[in-house]
């Protein structure tokens, strides 16, 4: 479905494309999200921030010693 939205106020339009800017994201992902949140529907997230790939080198290694850790079978638990 498209929309064709005429007379935006102008501080509207300027906070949106602060806001998409601020995101990273296109201006019509932002009023698409303002406006499912306007309908009381909710936005649905996709942030992969927080994935392993995003991490520092240093949190990577730490994670991957966390791994490693738990890995190691304990004999004694399998008898």
């Amino acid at each position: 479905m498209q929309y064709t939205i005429r007379n935006i106020p102008p501080e509207v339009d300027r906070a949106i494309k602060a806001r998409a800017k601020k995101l990273g994201k296109s201006v019509n992902q932002v009023a698409l999200e303002l406006l499912t949140y306007g309908a009381g529907k909710a936005v649905r997230r996709r942030s992969l921030r927080n994935m392993p790939g995003a991490w520092s080198k240093q949190e990577a290694t730490e994670f991957d010693r966390f791994l490693d850790e738990h890995r190691a079978i304990d004999p004694e638990l399998w008898k």
